[in-house]
């Protein structure tokens, strides 16, 4: 199975029935779009994804229909954390056979609501990759987290575990910090990828290897040019319609943008709630007049 992650990979969404049950053929039919744009490969449950409000049955019967569904033709990477380090090692290791077979790598973001320190981050992704029997890829991102994972412990666990961490997410918005990480890991294998739509471009400018990103669910084609052909032209041109995805929360913004597009429903599980008339109001406006651009 394919090891090396960059370019663009999509956080994918689960969509719901409007009566809240995981939505299979809405499920099947993104995933064939991803296909068809031929992106570099797939986020399975990762925060877009919904996992925190949904079962471990319902979390199976995803993972089950995009394994089955995908069939080897794109590598796939599994959302696989939380906050507390010896249950995250023991998920690891009761699904150890499924990873094996199945995915390319784990995406594991930093602990939440615990506000760990930078020497509690270390050990804790320390341990999940002592754990794995497939790389990990650290997620950064403070704004759901609580707390910021610094270039420093980054590096020092890229240098300490060159394996078994093979790269990070980086969603702190912060593109000096990100910069950093960059600097630090040119001409070694870890991989540098964006977690934030809203700076592919200076990012892959910069040295990024990849985006994950939310847009690309509904949009993959126009995300793959920005990932493998970066302008910032193109980039201003999505910008005011990937603020708006952001408005009222992820993925309230994506599943409200894909509802426009096919019809698929919005449903969100709560304490999210779907998208508001006039939020809806404004991304048809900005995908219309993005669909109408030069950048199209």
């Amino acid at each position: 199975m394919k090891r090396t992650i960059q370019g663009l990979g999509t956080a994918l969404v689960t969509p719901f029935t409007a009566q809240g049950k995981v939505d299979i053929p809405a499920l099947q039919r993104l995933l064939d779009r991803q296909i068809a744009a031929k992106v570099d490969f797939l986020v399975v449950l990762g925060t877009t994804g919904e996992p925190a409000t949904m079962t471990p049955r319902e979390q199976q019967m995803v993972r089950k229909t995009i394994v089955e569904h995908i069939a080897g033709r794109i590598p796939l990477v599994l959302g696989l954390g939380g906050n507390c380090t010896q249950e995250v090692v023991e998920r690891i290791g009761l699904m150890k056979d499924e990873l094996k077979r199945n995915y390319a790598a784990i995406l594991s973001v930093c602990p939440y609501y615990n506000k760990p320190g930078q020497e509690g981050l270390y050990r804790h992704f320390a341990k999940i990759a002592e754990a794995s029997p497939v790389p990990v890829i650290l997620y950064n991102v403070p704004g759901r987290t609580g707390v910021n994972m610094l270039p420093e412990t980054v590096l020092r666990l890229a240098a300490d575990y060159p394996h078994q961490i093979i790269g990070v997410k980086e969603a702190s918005g912060n593109q000096e910090q990100i910069q950093t990480i960059i600097r630090g890991v040119r001409g070694s294998s870890f991989v540098v990828l964006s977690g934030d739509d809203g700076l592919t471009a200076p990012l892959m400018l910069s040295g990024a290897q990849g985006l994950i990103s939310v847009l690309s669910n509904a949009l993959p084609e126009a995300t793959m040019r920005l990932v493998h052909q970066p302008s910032l032209e193109q980039q201003a041109a999505l910008d005011e319609l990937i603020r708006a995805l952001f408005a009222e929360g992820n993925p309230v913004g994506i599943k409200a943008l894909l509802s426009i597009q096919d019809g698929t429903s919005d449903h969100v599980r709560l304490p999210l709630v779907a998208a508001t008339e006039g939020l809806k109001t404004n991304l048809r406006k900005l995908l219309e007049a993005y669909e109408n651009s030069d950048f199209r």
